[in-house]
């Protein structure tokens, strides 16, 4: 069974193909084509998935969507289904038109739509998955539980913005939903660009500003007082009078009654005050309160212990590591792409397992599923530009040296993560140990405000010494943020937070082999079982894919080293 999945038209549009419930190749459209975040259709991701995987389009038995257009066939619309503009909207029109006939419980109970177009004897068989369902899948069916209660947060789906299931085995049972522009992800977006940020683009570093306030809970009570409120079965409500969002004609995503509540909103160009500072915490803090209490009831209405949680709201690694102990459950699982990237593979495990009925399922241990280059290749391209370079047997040795004399260096292994976030194979990596590396990396590699942290990443087996777990052992996906003890902050400043925390990332021998020999290696030298560890790549760009990407980026910054494969090359 080959299923091909797509994500279109949402934030980073991304395919996945999947043989036999198990991904074989996948990426994001941004790493191919160079545009950050982009939307467009992705072809170049589903070129290489095929290459990869050795198929050819013919070869695929679906191709799944993680946009559900039948949704839209809830209420008959003679204006589009009677009157088409062109002939292709009989594809609407036809099936709009004859679903009137039905009544209104199975009109309210449009999960999917399968489509079968016939060409030249060839069957093109796609399936539509609503939106929250596939990010409800792509949080589920990947994770080690047998039945866990599901919460899916972002902006918007087709109609939804929150949805509450409880997954079991190879089932997804949706609960209930709340609908757009009750919108957890819209709120945190809309307080985004109030602080001068880019909304659904830049809402970490609001969580990094949060992490800076030190005062009162001024903001917070004004939050509570007129922003939202909790409403009965873990339901909330959100003063609209504050957000426009919703009405796509206006130039912001809030009104200027929330001027008149905050005070002027911030910009870009301005100085970060304390009061930006505040706001920032009073977001995160009436985010997570409203969090728990969906969480609270949800527990209540399944008494599962295992939750998944995904879809955009939930890259809010702050929150995500205060969970289990917010909330009954007990144990938590996220994707490394909880977001719209996610939805492709969402889309088609949704398909493979709820609709075909297939119960075999493969728990996510890696997300290394995007394109890789050996050696010979590698060599190749370097040749290509006339780069001077040399050979190591030992890299991992050798890249550990590096970090320890406090060199920048860009590490580029194996096969491209999926998702937001390198976790070992397109990174930059740097020494913890220099309170000044943090400072360096930003201005020097990244390009970006001097506030925001740098992720650490753990040997597995070393990581409950350095931070304060729940009782989960294994952060492997960089997904959650966890407090680090005191006694161990002064030992690795450059990626300790100014509150003490910091986004793990757990590494396993079993996950990423030469990675976790590079860290042992880096800890046989200094002690330490941690190096600095964040995406390869400059501010406004996407995560390198190819040689050509890591060179290009390489000589465009302030690293040091660059180290391809076995490959090592300096500056000079």
């Amino acid at each position: 069974m080959k299923i091909l999945g797509i994500n279109h038209d949402m934030y980073i549009s991304s395919a996945v193909l999947m043989e036999n419930g198990k991904i074989a190749a996948g990426g994001a459209e941004e790493r191919f084509i160079r545009e950050k975040q982009t939307r467009n259709f992705p072809s170049h991701a589903i070129e290489f998935c095929l290459k990869k995987s050795g198929n050819i389009i013919k070869d695929i038995d679906y191709i799944t969507s993680s946009w559900n257009p039948g949704v839209y066939l809830k209420n008959y619309n003679p204006l589009f289904s009677d009157k088409r503009r062109w002939k292709a909207e009989h594809l609407f029109s036809v099936p709009d038109n004859i679903f009137k006939l039905f009544d209104e419980k199975t009109k309210n109970s449009i999960d999917h739509v399968e489509q079968t177009i016939f060409m030249d004897n060839t069957c093109c068989r796609l399936v539509y998955v609503t939106h929250h369902l596939a990010h409800a899948a792509n949080g589920f069916f990947p994770s080690p539980f047998e039945t866990a209660a599901i919460l899916t947060a972002d902006a918007q789906g087709e109609l939804e913005a929150t949805t509450f299931c409880l997954g079991k085995g190879n089932k997804i049972n949706k609960i209930k939903s709340i609908d757009y522009p009750q919108s957890m992800g819209a709120f945190y977006s809309t307080i985004t660009e109030y602080l001068g940020f880019r909304p659904n683009s830049d809402e970490w570093k609001v969580m990094a500003l949060a992490g800076f306030h030190k005062g009162g809970d001024e903001y917070y009570k004004k939050f509570k007082e007129n922003l939202f409120s909790l409403q009965p079965d873990g339901e909330y409500e959100f003063d609209l009078t504050y957000f426009q969002g919703y009405n796509h004609e206006q130039p912001h995503l809030f009104t200027e009654k929330l001027v008149r509540l905050l005070g002027p909103a911030h910009s870009p160009r301005a100085p970060v005050e304390d009061r930006h500072y505040a706001i920032a915490a009073a977001l995160q803090q009436s985010s997570e309160e409203i969090a728990v209490h969906m969480l609270n009831w949800l527990y209540k209405e399944t008494q599962c212990k295992s939750l998944c949680l995904s879809g955009g709201f939930f890259m809010n690694s702050v929150f995500n590591g205060r969970v289990l102990s917010l909330t009954p459950f007990e144990d938590l699982f996220i994707s490394p792409c909880p977001d719209d990237s996610g939805n492709s593979i969402g889309a088609a495990l949704y398909l493979h397992h709820h609709i075909l009925g297939n119960t075999k399922r493969h728990a996510l241990t890696h997300n290394f599923f995007g394109p890789e280059y050996s050696d010979r290749e590698i060599e190749s391209v370097i040749n290509k530009f006339g780069i001077r370079y040399r050979v190591e047997q030992n890299i991992e040795k050798a890249c550990a040296e590096f970090i320890a004399e406090g060199k920048l260096v860009g590490w580029f292994q194996g096969r491209m993560e999926f998702g937001q976030r390198a976790l070992g194979n397109r990174s930059i990596l740097a020494d913890p140990r220099d309170p000044s590396t943090k400072d360096k990396v930003n201005m020097a590699v990244k390009f970006r405000e001097s506030f925001r942290p740098f992720a650490p990443a753990v040997l597995e087996e070393d990581a409950k010494d350095y931070f304060k777990f729940g009782p989960n052992s294994s952060v492997p996906f960089m997904e959650k943020v966890y407090m680090i003890p005191e006694d161990k902050r002064a030992q690795i400043p450059a990626v300790t937070h100014v509150d003490g925390s910091g986004r793990l990332q757990t590494v396993s021998k079993a996950a990423n082999p030469r990675f976790h020999k590079m860290i042992c290696e880096f800890k046989a030298l200094t002690g330490l079982p941690i190096v600095l560890n964040t995406s390869f790549n400059l501010n406004g760009e996407a995560i390198v894919c190819t040689p050509e990407d890591a060179l290009r980026t390489f000589f465009s910054c302030g690293l040091d080293i660059l180290i391809m494969g076995q490959h090592i090359i300096t500056k000079g």
